[in-house]
């Protein structure tokens, strides 16, 4: 029988499998928005272009890895500061 120490990491080890996800674009917008951040702001941030910040929040393209991490972790630092109402 396997002991729940085990079973947690035979959890943990399918959470980190997890591709991350992004919240769909319009509330991609709405976080940016309620954080007070410009499209072209968040661009320099992330060394992009307001174009590609753009696309990203019309569900245009998707961003890729490096920018993909670096995105995520900064909506979920929005999601806790502004979730939604």
């Amino acid at each position: 029988m396997l002991s729940q120490e085990e079973l947690f990491e035979a959890v943990d080890a399918l959470l980190e499998d997890e591709q991350p996800t992004l919240p769909p674009p319009a509330e991609r917008a709405r976080l940016r928005g309620a954080a007070g951040v410009t499209q072209a702001r968040l661009a320099q941030a992330l060394q992009s272009t307001t174009q590609t910040v753009k696309n990203w929040e019309n569900g245009r393209s998707e961003p890729r890895t490096p920018r993909l991490q670096a995105y995520l972790r900064l909506l979920e630092g929005w999601v806790e500061r502004y979730p939604r109402p």
